[in-house]
């Protein structure tokens, strides 16, 4: 059976979700995970941490944001992303945020603010690194080059999938997330890149969701700052299949169109130590 036709039986026969499958496919040996980690007083503001046997004292925490919009998203269903990360030698947390309609604009990238500034006290020794997909994407960017949110200066890292980084608030859905603010940029002009951390930027050209353009855009922003930036696209690839592209069964069967988890490893190695 092709390997295509074998995932979508794999999905008709266990009833799962395709995030309940990755997860149940991704193998889990070798990670260890403290569930339900508490960054705030809100039912929401928790986090899953993930570790690799062996981990340095010193390897870099990575802080992944998940996607869905703003209105769904749950750290449950994101194992399938975490385990291969935290085989690259490094310490996962999957926080969850706020979502709409319970919160709009700016609660949720304030959410994840703070989740980020627990994280630093817990683990100090650790270069921070912010990554995310989509709309944990542009939350993801907002943390790292935006100063009016606190953290800037603690992370060293921004890996950004998918990200709308520049956008009219009409095209959100529904509008009202982004109520009383007609542009929402994670790095407005008013803000001064230089000194930002440092960037990869992935993106799908063949995405429908969220044009290649937006990567495009802050790349060469980041380039005009200073800022190292690695910018790539992935011929074919869409909005969805650059977060597949981290499960194990995607990777396994072949169906993965880019090194996506290979990018990613280039640059945590790439990242310098804490002084």
């Amino acid at each position: 059976m092709p390997p295509r036709r074998t995932l979508l039986s794999l999905l008709a026969l266990t009833g799962c979700s395709p995030t309940g499958v990755a997860n149940l496919l991704t193998p889990a040996g070798g990670v260890s995970v403290q569930a339900d980690i508490r960054y705030g007083p809100l039912p929401r503001q928790s986090l899953d941490l993930y570790s690799p046997e062996g981990l340095a004292d010193t390897a870099p925490l990575l802080v992944f944001l998940y996607g869905g919009g703003w209105v769904s998203g749950s750290r449950e269903d994101y194992a399938f992303v975490a385990r291969p990360l935290a085989r690259l030698g490094v310490m996962v947390a999957v926080p969850d945020y706020r979502l709409y309609p319970q919160v709009r604009f700016p609660d949720f990238v304030e959410d994840a603010a703070l989740a980020l500034r627990v994280l630093a006290a817990r683990e100090s020794q650790r270069p921070l690194v912010v990554m995310g997909h989509s709309a944990g994407g542009f939350i993801a960017a907002s943390l790292a080059v935006d100063p009016r949110w606190g953290v800037r200066d603690m992370v060293r890292g921004f890996i950004g999938l998918a990200g709308p980084y520049d956008f009219g608030a009409e095209e959100a859905s529904p509008p009202d997330i982004f109520a009383g603010t007609p542009r929402i940029a994670a790095a407005p002009a008013s803000v001064d890149l230089r000194g930002a951390a440092s960037m990869l930027l992935l993106h799908g050209a063949a995405d429908r969701t969220v044009g290649p353009y937006h990567s495009r855009i802050l790349a060469a922003r980041a380039v005009a700052a200073g800022v190292p930036v690695r910018h790539r696209e992935f011929p074919g690839m869409g909005h969805v299949g650059i977060i597949a592209a981290f499960a194990g069964p995607v990777r396994g069967l072949g169906l993965a169109q880019g090194n996506v988890l290979d990018e990613v490893a280039s640059f945590l190695r790439g990242l310098p130590p804490l002084a």
